[in-house]
């Protein structure tokens, strides 16, 4: 005699759910950091495309002044800006030359600090991490004197290089920056490098590979990830430059108000004229989107080939 099994039919899609303990404690934690990003980050971006949209009228010539929307009458006004544009293609310019040389000179110490054939590496750490500690505004300063023809130490170079002429004085800005934050980058590429297996080297020391070998064919390629986020991070900061620059216009004639995007906003805002000045950073913060996100995919893709 056999009994028949009560047939159980089951969801082919079955959820579970599970109860998240608590979660007043996770809101706790969240809460602050959700307040603040949304006051002094989202409220400003939100507020400055508002201003962008508003644009200035008078009754009569010397009537009050009130802001009424206006459209995209600031956006046209943008395209139409030579100087803007100019400044963008300058930076550009900066970017394609300065980006390559700075994550070059850290990937570099980096290798350095990482290989068993250097010594003293806490101190050569230290002296490549230090000028990052320097604020850039005093970093400008300080390279503004050593270029200056009356002021220099090194005046039988620059009475006779004019760093602070039209020619040159991009790249003497660009010296700047990349005195600044090469130490910056070295020490995250440095610390990727920390994080490869040691395993990985003694196979490859097994197989007979120097250490000119072993970093090209294994260090570079782990650590590529990292050279990717620095070169993110340098390629929005040569879009957003403006205290070097700013700083140079005390030392070069050749920095104009209007020299880079970011001056350009800010020489906008005080004239003043703050909804041209909110359409400018708008169209600059799009920009700088496009192009790192540009930049992403492009690398992304050669990954996958």
């Amino acid at each position: 005699m056999t009994t028949a099994r009560p047939m159980t039919t089951a969801s082919p899609m079955t959820v579970r759910r599970f109860k998240v303990p608590h979660k007043g404690a996770i809101v706790a934690f969240i809460l602050p950091f959700a307040v603040l990003f949304a006051i002094f980050y989202l409220a400003p971006i939100l507020y400055a495309m508002w201003q962008s949209l508003l644009v200035v009228e008078r009754d009569g010539t010397f009537g009050e002044a009130h802001e009424v929307f206006g459209g995209f009458a600031q956006y046209a006004l943008v395209f139409q800006s030579e100087p803007f544009w100019a400044s963008v293609g300058r930076v550009l310019l900066f970017g394609i030359v300065q980006v390559p040389v700075m994550l070059g000179l850290a990937l570099l110490f980096a290798l350095l600090l990482d290989s068993p054939l250097l010594r003293g590496k806490r101190f050569f750490r230290l002296a490549f991490f230090v000028p990052y500690a320097v604020p850039g505004v005093i970093a400008a300063i300080m390279w503004g004197f050593l270029f200056s023809p009356n002021l220099s130490p090194f005046t039988a170079l620059t009475k006779n290089v004019d760093f602070l002429g039209a020619d040159l004085v991009l790249w003497s800005i660009a010296n700047v920056v990349t005195w600044v934050f090469v130490g910056y980058n070295m020490l995250i590429i440095y610390s990727a490098l920390l994080a490869i297996p040691q395993e990985v080297y003694e196979a490859a020391r097994l197989d007979g590979a120097g250490q000119a070998r072993i970093a090209w064919s294994i260090k570079i390629p782990l650590v590529r990830p990292a050279i990717l986020l620095t070169a993110v991070f340098s390629i929005i900061g040569t879009l957003q430059l403006l205290a070097e620059p700013q700083v140079f216009r005390s030392f070069s004639s050749a920095v104009i108000s209007t020299y880079t995007p970011n001056m350009t906003v800010y020489a906008t805002a005080s004239v003043p004229n703050p909804n041209l000045a909110a359409a400018f950073s708008i169209v600059l913060a799009l920009a700088t989107f496009v192009l790192s996100f540009t930049f992403l995919k492009i690398t992304q893709r050669k990954d996958a080939s």
